[in-house]
């Protein structure tokens, strides 16, 4: 593996969907999956080390109630991928890192995109706001946060996605999103995304690899 170059970028795959559309399943059962490395943003977050200067802006935010600003969210993220990488959980010359849950936006997509190649973009498509919210529910209570199962939240929830981050699938335009059915069956969600990264040039390299 001595001759196996790390990209200048990482090859991410990024899953797009609302809340409620099993994006965070998805990521996770890629994960388990030898060549993908799985990210949240709630990982970054929960992960957070606030003796060091990064983490001691992070609380000097949120103390107050304010949002994190963007550039900040990225460069804590990059600091988790970066051990990660150090560590060694994260191999990006064999590893797809896929993400859920950031970039959040537009801006955090521009700030990221000096760290990341993003070869696909997996939008789990479900018009159904019903049955999304009836997954929300379900997910709140048998998590016993009952304050998510609101039906005022999970409104704001959806608004904000509409707002913020469903415009990054604007920003990848092109052949690199692709559209998934999430009302099925999560396996079959996980076999359309499988079968898309399949598709990819990076993929078929890494298949002629001896590793």
């Amino acid at each position: 593996m001595s001759d196996i170059i790390q990209p200048e970028r990482f090859r991410t795959i990024l899953i797009l969907g609302a809340p409620g559309s099993g994006k965070g399943t998805q990521g996770k059962v890629l994960g388990s999956i030898p060549r993908f490395h799985h990210l949240a943003c709630g990982d970054v977050f929960r992960s957070l080390d606030t003796r060091t200067p990064l983490g001691q802006k992070f609380v000097e935010y949120s103390s107050r109630g304010e949002l994190v600003p963007d550039d900040v969210t990225v460069q804590l993220w990059h600091a988790n991928v970066r051990q990660r990488v150090d560590s060694h959980q994260f191999k990006p010359e064999i590893d797809f890192l896929v993400l859920d849950g950031i970039p959040r936006n537009v801006e955090q997509a521009k700030h990221m995109e000096e760290h990341i190649e993003v070869l696909k973009v997996f939008h789990l498509s479900c018009p159904d706001r019903t049955e999304l919210a009836r997954r929300l529910r379900k997910r709140a209570l048998k998590d016993n946060r009952f304050d998510d199962a609101n039906e005022t939240v999970i409104q704001q929830r959806f608004a904000t996605y509409e707002a913020e981050t469903k415009p990054i699938l604007e920003y990848y335009k092109g052949d690199r999103v692709v559209p998934i059915d999430a009302s099925q069956a999560p396996a079959k969600v996980l076999y359309d995304i499988l079968a898309g990264i399949m598709t990819l040039d990076a993929w078929k390299e890494l298949e002629k690899m001896k590793i």
